[in-house]
């Protein structure tokens, strides 16, 4: 899916976390005033926090002195400002243990305010904060937005009450609103202050015009963090909203709409399909979303909110994972990591419309952060463009590379030439180079590994080592003050460096692992260290503000003395230092350079820098940039174009998938395009004339040319559709004229459209099919030079409701039998049947409804169909006895049974049962088997069995069926037998055969006569299931009646457990051996028996 590598806007992780505790957040990027007047104000106001200059570690003194001077010196050096915010009127807790912390830092987007247990921008604890549970009543997110007078919203701790409390004389007061929603996070507009939006535990966006005083639903079910404002001179209007929404059937769509006016009607829909999850990126120029092609993913680009379109990689880099690094140089920088990678990435740069990405680096590892979250070892050197820092694998070792190109061209970092004592460092490109760690803070308040500042161009301060490859062991801190051309070591410890005065100044702490009372300040780029202390006990130093403003020399650290004690402040002024300001004097001319080539992304710059040891401060009106001058085009500037690749020899030739001569189908006869020459200007690069034409693409004549390349495709990239449903259809074409080629499409339901050129098919066709099939969808391209054409199979199915299985109960050995599933609503072509008889484990799968089948041993078989169409699948069972012969007579019952009958299986069971004894005590023969058909008027078949030990002899047994035969139609026919339904409710059972039914068995002279048997009771069976279809409601459709050990089931032709059928997806299909566990077996009685035996209750048959 898309992601974004960029720092996220931190108002979106503050609200977000869970947290407890006090976290205030400031937007500064237009309000560096505020700050500067809050931290007046404190240090004003409370006299806990003053300034503090620092002296040097000679200086430090030895003893306090006198009382008043220790406590003075504690007074100035420790601050806790808890109480601060009582007196400003802040309804705070003050419990014991809880302190707060003010932190003056303007950031480019927040500021915050910390408590003492959780750091909110991080929604994790510090390793170092281990401090006791809080005991405070409300937990409070604070906001702090400037206007012409600062505006202030705290929020409440959902967990007692959802309302926010809004001040607009900076906290001299506060106004009480409720809200209907619990807020998880908040995102502010960039440029009008009083509008945010809200999203709340519910996925659902909210938006506020006034500050958050009343709020407004715009959407429902929309996804985490995929929620913007609208781009400053982008979107036409300021206040709106782009979103990624679910719609009702679970599918995923990018909506815009105005924050105010977000109606059903007023809503857009910039990209006319759904999308995947956790997919829309709007960044800068550029929006990005993924879909879901033919099990691939595809992403789409759109640049300058026009249309989308596809976005082009290597044909075979097959991207599993890809990641939006940066957007802000008129290009896109992607991560991608293809199909054959695991643990690191490609990263590939776009042309300006963010379309065509070519190679930049192969291999980039990857650093999974504190969160979880995977980094990609990928630096962006600031204030010096194109200028890029990255870690490779590369045969088993992972070494750190540089580009001054954007990915043009890449070396290793040369080793320092001495270490710290002065002693020479003996290392040999390309076998030994320095290496740096490339990891940013995930804590906004801790440089990270690597740090650089636009405002100090060329100066990278970064942890490594020295060696054959990158290693987190015995690594030091390491400073370039020439733009990664030269380095030199500055401590043997992990440090981090903080620029004060624009870069004229670099100050560096301990990492907060380890307690500290000094820092260390240099002011000639890092190669001179002081030494001061800041506090007279070692401290934790969790994280360093350093306040906005050219004129500021203000440094504010934050931390504790222990795990168990609270938040200390400390603010450190760094005025005292700096007696004057800088003038011509102070200044010196440094030229950017490349090993020495002074053109850099086709420039010659030359930047001022304060001479070493010139203790001057640079001011607000100091420029950094003296000079640019463009230099001459040369091959360098130019990186290889989309389709081809860099050999060995350093030219770009084709890839071995792309063919060169291919033109856009946009390409329209009389009109002109680029035909590229496999190169293409690096971006941003200021070179002119040179190489500059050679390079360049050639503007030639669109040729006449045949259509190639044909691609159909549906919308949704799906190849099913459901009947009744709009299927959209894509046309696309790689190749041909696409204004003079028509196109036609036959929807293989004997309906077909035509186009006279390819842009009438941008939107999509569309068609509705009115019957459920597997249907041949044909495309053709045809102009005057040729045609092409392709074709997919669409499978259009409507919902199964009900499945019955139809088989006979009772069937001869070695004797074939029709086992059919009859399917409603019935659709042919485009039912699955899966078949599973007997002990089988693997299924029969088959496209037709029926199956033939032939049983070699007696006993009870059991047979399981299942049918999947669509999403759906629904099942059903029967259980066969298997016979060497039977006989069997046809049951009719007096109408006043109908009146009772709720047609569901348990009935039919109970009915079953109670019939068979009423035939055991006319009879005395308990081999019987009674099955109830489904539907009314209610009928019933009885079977009459044998013995399974047959030792007397088969004639006799047939003679003993026919004694029995006629027993049973005798007491039917004088209306002997009958049963008590219940209470003044007796139920008569009759005979609807007029003759005797014949025996049955596997003697090959009664063949005709079972097999007439047989296909009567299927026909009646179906006949009865048919007419009750009609008439009366199915009570089995959608329902399934499982096996239950503990519950009888009915022998019945083709109901059985298919009166209840659930609808299952297929990944819920039953294993083999769930489907037999249930295998039923028939008992046998003796005669004496036969009177006082009940059925068993997990029996299916009742014999």
């Amino acid at each position: 899916m898309f992601k974004s590598n960029q720092i996220p806007d931190f108002s979106t992780q503050l609200c977000s976390s869970g947290a407890f505790g006090v976290c205030i957040g400031l937007h500064t990027a237009l309000y560096t005033r505020v700050a500067v007047n809050i931290a007046h104000f404190i240090s004003e106001k409370d006299d806990e926090i003053s300034n503090f200059s620092p002296r040097s570690a000679q200086e430090e003194p030895q003893s306090h002195g006198n009382r008043s001077a220790k406590n003075h010196t504690q007074r100035n050096e420790v601050g806790n400002i808890a109480q601060l915010f009582a007196k400003h009127k802040l309804d705070v807790c003050q419990e014991p243990g809880l302190f707060l912390l003010t932190l003056l830092l303007p950031l480019t987007s927040l500021f915050y305010f910390l408590s003492s247990l959780y750091f909110f921008t991080l929604n994790s604890p510090f390793k170092s904060c281990l401090y006791p549970p809080l005991t405070c009543v409300h937990t409070l997110l604070l906001f702090i937005l400037s206007s012409p007078c600062s505006q202030i919203m705290v929020l409440t701790d959902p967990e007692f009450e959802s309302s926010v409390l809004i001040s607009s004389d900076e906290g001299a007061s506060y106004q009480k609103y409720r809200l209907t929603f619990y807020v998880l996070s908040l995102l502010f507009h960039p440029t009008e202050e009083d509008w945010a939006l809200a999203y709340s535990h519910d996925q659902k966006l909210y938006s506020s015009v006034d500050f958050g005083r009343k709020w407004q639903l715009i959407h429902e079910h929309v996804t985490p963090n995929r929620f913007y404002w609208s781009v400053l001179g982008l979107d036409k209007e300021p206040d709106l909203v782009h979103m990624e929404a679910h719609t009702p059937d679970g599918n995923v769509q990018y909506v815009t709409c105005r924050a105010q006016m977000c109606t059903e009607a007023n809503r857009n829909y910039p990209f006319p399909g759904f999308i995947d999850i956790s997919s829309l990126v709007v960044q800068d120029d550029y929006i990005f979303i993924q879909v879901p092609t033919s099990g691939r993913a595809t992403y789409y680009v759109s640049y300058k909110r026009e249309s989308f379109i596809q976005i082009k990689l290597p044909k075979y880099s097959l991207p599993k994972d890809l990641h939006i690094v940066s957007t802000d140089g008129k290009q896109v920088f992607a991560a991608v990591q293809e199909w054959n990678q695991n643990d690191t990435y490609n990263l590939y740069l776009s042309d300006t419309r963010g379309i065509y990405f070519t190679l930049a680096m192969e291999n980039v590892k990857t650093t999974r952060g504190i969160s979880g979250n995977q980094m990609l070892d990928l630096y962006e050197v600031a204030g010096i463009k194109g200028m890029l820092i990255a870690n490779k694998r590369q045969d088993n070792q992972v070494k750190t590379y540089i580009t001054y190109n954007k990915g043009r061209d890449w070396r290793l970092l040369q080793a320092p030439a001495a270490d710290l004592d002065g002693n020479d460092i003996h290392c040999i490109l390309p076998f030994c180079s320095l290496h740096l760690q490339l990891q940013m803070s995930e804590n906004p308040y801790l440089s990270g590994t690597i740090s650089t500042k636009s405002s100090a161009p060329g100066i990278i301060v970064a942890t490594g080592n020295i060696g054959a490859e990158l290693s987190y062991n015995n690594v030091g801190m390491f400073i370039s003050s020439d733009a990664g051309n030269s380095w030199r070591q500055i401590f043997e410890e992990e440090h981090n460096v903080w620029f004060l005065d624009k870069g004229g100044a670099l100050v560096a702490v301990k990492q907060p692992t380890v307690p500290t009372r000094h820092l260390w300040v240099s002011f000639d780029e890092g190669r001179q260290w002081n030494q001061h202390s800041f506090s007279s006990v070692p401290l934790f130093v969790d994280g360093v503000l350093v306040e906005a403003g050219a004129e500021n020399q203000i440094m504010t650290f934050f931390g504790h003395f222990s795990h168990r004690s609270d938040w200390q402040l400390i603010k450190i002024d760094y005025k005292s230092i700096f007696n004057r300001k800088c003038t011509e004097e102070d200044y010196q001319t440094w030229h950017l350079h490349n090993q020495g080539e002074p053109c850099v992304m086709g420039q010659k710059q030359i930047y001022m820098k304060r001479r070493a040891g010139n203790y001057c401060m640079l001011g607000k009106d100091y420029s950094r940039i003296l000079s640019a001058e463009s230099c001459i085009c040369r091959a360098h500037d130019f990186e290889c174009d989309y389709g081809y690749e860099r050999r060995g020899d350093g030219n770009c030739r084709p890839a071995f998938w792309f063919n060169p001569s291919s033109v856009s189908r946009s390409c329209s006869q009389g009109q002109n395009y680029l035909n590229s020459t496999g190169y293409r200007k690096v971006v941003l690069n200021n070179c002119t004339k040179g190489v500059k034409e050679m390079y360049t693409a050639r503007k030639q004549q669109c040729p006449n040319r045949p259509p190639k390349g044909l691609l159909l495709t549906t919308k949704d990239g799906k190849l099913t559709a459901n009947m009744g449903n709009n299927v959209t259809f894509l046309v696309q074409l790689d190749e041909g004229d696409s204004l003079r080629t028509n196109i036609q499409l036959d929807f293989g339901d004997g309906t077909a459209v035509s186009y006279s050129n390819l842009s009438w098919t941008e939107e999509g066709i569309k068609h509705v099919y009115k019957s459920a099939g597997i249907f041949r969808v044909t495309a053709l391209a045809e102009n005057m030079l040729g045609y092409d054409t392709t074709t997919l199979f669409l499978h259009v199915t409507c919902p199964v409701e009900h499945v019955q299985l139809l088989a006979p109960f009772v069937v001869i050995r070695n004797k074939e039998i029709n086992i059919t599933a009859v399917v409603l609503p019935s659709h042919s072509r485009t039912v699955t049947y899966f078949w599973w008889i007997g002990n089988n484990t693997e299924p029969v799968i088959t496209l037709d409804g029926s199956i033939s089948h032939t049983f070699t041993s007696e006993g009870m078989h059991i047979i399981t169909v299942q049918v999947a169409a669509a999403n759906t699948i629904l099942q059903d069972t029967k259980t066969i006895a298997v016979k060497e012969f039977f006989k069997s007579l046809l049951l009719s019952f007096s109408p006043n049974l109908d009146e009772f009958n709720p047609d569901i299986p348990e009935w039919r069971q109970d009915v079953g049962r109670v019939i068979k004894k009423a035939l055991l005590q006319v009879t005395g023969f308990c081999l019987l088997l009674v099955a109830v058909f489904p539907g009314v008027p209610t009928a019933a078949e009885l079977f009459l069995l044998p013995h399974k030990n047959q030792s007397e002899g088969k004639k006799k047994c047939e003679e003993e069926l026919e004694q029995v035969s006629d027993i049973i139609v005798s007491a039917l026919n004088q209306n002997l037998v009958e049963f008590e339904l219940k209470p003044g409710v007796r139920v008569i059972v009759y005979n609807t055969q007029l003759t005797l039914a014949p025996l049955v068995d596997s003697n090959p002279r009664h063949s005709s006569s079972a097999m007439l048997m047989l296909l009567s009771v299927v026909f009646l069976g179906l006949a009865v299931f048919l007419i009750y279809k009609f008439k009366r409601k199915i009570p089995w459709i959608n329902i399934y009646a499982e096996v239950n050990q503990e519950k009888e089931q009915e022998m019945i032709g083709s109901v059985g457990q298919g009166d209840s059928t659930p609808k299952i997806t297929l990944s819920e299909f039953p294993t083999s051996k769930e489907l037999m566990e249930k295998e039923l077996d028939a008992r046998n009685c003796s005669e004496q028996k036969c009177l006082a035996q009940w059925w068993t209750p997990s029996s299916v048959l009742m014999y």
